[in-house]
């Protein structure tokens, strides 16, 4: 991937002194503004290219549209609920968040909950503290022996299964993404939610807070439980259905409730804070020395480590870029940004197309699949209007401007390996070009039905014409071409002689004027890569 440029930073929360230090000693600008309002927030983002928040910091689509430099915001945690990711995305703004920072931390919590769930521990010290001594009052039950339920085994599910495995718990649970054997190897055997609901003693939620995990926990999935089955939530507000949750501890169906997260934070309604059977904390999964010393200090390392071109990192909307951090894939986005914007400056006056086919063929182009697509497509939109396309948001342009795109990738001969076809369709009229890297440099192979004797090197300046073969041909563009004040660098003719073909001439700057070739040339287009 190119170097994504950083020199400045704005941190808007309290973080770990250890962030600013890091970003400073790399050579990155910080400025440290908590507690900003949203219109002092809008008003000074539009001067960093970085911006560094926790959990209290609302980055909305209003703050992401005003930022006008920023390319990554950067959440010092795990969830990023508190960001507009599809604004930031549209925008191309990387966003990224720290995923093992606060793992222990949240862990550790949720097991105390279960812990005090068991035994009435804050209910049993509150007492004493009011001068009570009531043993049979706090009469509580052992772990060992019981059945947790843990929906969502990441890493946060799997460091609570280690931990409640050292009390005799037996571990079950649930995740459409883990698969089974992997689970199985943490001792968690993993089942679906219908058969894990019955069986449960406990439950634990550690999924993030989306349309298919809103709700999770409801009268329905309460009603196929345990009676007296004991619920913590130290993941997001909102997984367990809150008046369910009331009302499935009135009824006695939950026998208590561990909450460290609620939808409204503060909660206005008291109903569960109240409640005799809940136990709650003010949000407090990462609030551990440790977890906020990580946390500040891994997304100042993954910004760094992203800037000098190492790795990414925790970036949850930017997958694809994962992979483009080596030598071979600089030059492979390069190759699929030059073709598509070759393709562009030869067919713009065709322009809408509505169709896009990407084919890569080869061994050595099996992995690049995902970003070459993107990559050629950044290169064919970028000269639409009020587009500024990335690697991050030129999917969904590509899909608002109502464009299909198709990829596909194949083995293939020694010979046709490792290259790259584009092909444009609209109104049944179709546009080709391939490409490969030669010596590490991109080159073009092939444009329309047009193979190039030499391969078209894609850098500098390029000026392709499409006419018919003759021996005057090369001699009356050149004579123009002078004419103009232009010198010839390099001349790429078709293998095929037949018939209106393209030529490419590598020249010393374009021309002022395109017209000036009209008597000699059928089309004619000009770029510079």
């Amino acid at each position: 991937m190119a170097p994504i440029s950083i020199k400045s930073v704005l941190i808007s929360e309290s973080v770990d002194p250890r962030c600013k230090t890091i970003l400073e000693e790399n050579g990155i600008r910080v400025t440290e503004k908590p507690n900003m309002k949203r219109d002092e927030l809008m008003a000074e983002i539009k001067d960093y290219d970085g911006l560094v928040v926790r959990s209290a910091t609302k980055v909305t689509s209003d703050v992401i549209n005003a930022a006008d430099n920023l390319k990554i915001i950067g959440r010092a945690g795990t969830g990023v609920d508190n960001v507009d990711v599809d604004a930031a995305t549209k925008k191309g703004i990387i966003v990224m968040n720290t995923p093992s920072g606060n793992t222990i931390s949240a862990a550790e919590l949720t097991c105390a909950l279960l812990m005090s769930l068991s035994r009435n521990v804050p209910q049993a010290a509150m007492s004493m503290k009011q001068g009570n001594w009531d043993r049979k009052k706090f009469m509580g039950a052992e772990l060992y022996g019981k059945v947790l339920g843990i929906v969502g085994l990441g890493r946060i599910g799997k460091e609570v299964a280690s931990r409640m495995q050292s009390f005799g718990m037996r571990t079950i649970g649930y995740d459409p993404i883990t698969p089974p054997e992997v689970t199985a190897s943490w001792g968690v055997e993993q089942m679906s939610l219908e058969q894990l609901w019955p069986q449960c003693h406990y439950i634990t939620v550690h999924t993030p807070l989306m349309p298919s995990t809103v709700g999770l926990l409801n009268d329905e999935t309460f009603a196929k439980c345990k009676k007296g089955v004991k619920v913590v939530n130290c993941a997001r507000g909102g997984i367990i259905d809150e008046a369910a949750l009331v009302r499935a501890l009135e009824s006695g169906q939950c026998g208590g409730a561990g909450l460290d997260v609620f939808v409204e934070e503060p909660p206005k309604n008291r109903a569960l804070v109240d409640h005799a059977n809940v136990i709650c904390c003010p949000h407090l999964g990462a609030s551990t020395k440790e977890a906020q010393a990580r946390c500040g200090e891994d997304i100042a390392l993954q910004i760094v480590d992203m800037v000098k071109g190492k790795k990414l990192v925790g970036a949850v909307n930017a997958q694809v870029l994962a992979s483009t951090f080596s030598q071979e894939s600089h030059q492979l986005l390069k190759l699929g940004e030059a073709v598509g914007a070759v393709l562009e400056s030869c067919t713009s006056s065709k322009k809408p197309f509505k169709h896009v086919q990407i084919s890569t063929r080869g061994d050595c182009m099996k992995s690049s699949s995902g970003y070459m697509t993107s990559s050629v497509l950044v290169g064919l939109l970028a000269k639409e209007s009020g587009c500024s396309p990335n690697l991050i948001n030129v999917l969904d342009q590509a899909k608002e401007s109502g464009i299909t795109v198709n990829q596909t990738h194949c083995a293939s001969d020694e010979a046709a390996s490792g290259t790259c076809k584009v092909e444009i369709v609209d109104n049944g009229c179709s546009y080709k070009a391939s490409g490969s890297v030669r010596g590490g440099v991109p080159v073009l192979l092939e444009l329309s039905d047009s193979v190039f004797r030499q391969p078209v090197s894609l850098t500098g300046n390029l000026l392709f014409f499409k006419a018919s073969a003759g021996p005057q041909l090369l001699s009356s563009v050149a004579g123009l071409l002078a004419t103009e004040g232009v010198e010839i660098e390099s001349f790429s003719a078709p293998a095929n002689r037949t018939g209106d073909l393209w030529y490419c001439v590598g020249v010393s700057s374009l021309l002022r004027d395109l017209s000036v070739l009209k008597p000699l040339v059928k089309e004619v287009a000009q770029l510079t890569i």
